[in-house]
């Protein structure tokens, strides 16, 4: 089974699964990393969730509900590691929903090329709209095309 049907039909599986418990899937990665397979599902809280982070025990009840469920309907032909988590810290805005969510967060940019003579960002989120992303950078206000952007995270500040 191709990769891309193997992560569907695990969020398949789970969307009825996180019903009501305030946990939504961020992203589930299935790839070959050395000579092993191994699922990763990266859990979420929902925008309207009581608490932002996802508890190390929401993380273990996916893991029992996902591994008995995957066993049972035996879906994956081969070997493989199941890891459930959450996005981290750090976490990449992937999601249109992260840039409402985020907003006001301190936030890390890199571009694919050059903007005002910089690849790297960091500052504050204000949000995207139309696909432009709008960060503020001490008292300026710098517009980011989506699509020059490699990657964007939350800093993560201590």
């Amino acid at each position: 089974m191709a990769r891309e049907d193997i992560s569907a039909k695990v969020a398949a599986i789970l969307d009825g699964y996180l019903d009501g418990k305030e946990l939504e899937i961020y992203r589930i990665v299935y790839k070959k990393e050395g000579p092993d397979w191994i699922l990763r599902v990266f859990l979420d809280k929902t925008m309207d969730a009581e608490n932002e982070y996802v508890s190390i025990e929401e993380c273990e009840d996916v893991t029992r509900f996902l591994s008995d469920k995957l066993d049972e309907l035996d879906l994956i032909d081969r070997s493989y590691n199941l890891e459930v988590s959450s996005p981290g810290l750090d976490r990449e805005l992937i999601k249109d929903t992260d840039y409402v969510r985020f907003a006001g967060r301190e936030v890390e940019v890199k571009t694919y090329e050059q903007i005002s003579g910089k690849k790297n960002f960091d500052g504050v989120l204000v949000g995207k709209d139309n696909g432009i992303v709008t960060i503020e950078v001490g008292k300026d206000r710098i517009e980011i095309p989506e699509n020059k952007i490699s990657k964007i995270n939350l800093a993560v500040i201590f």
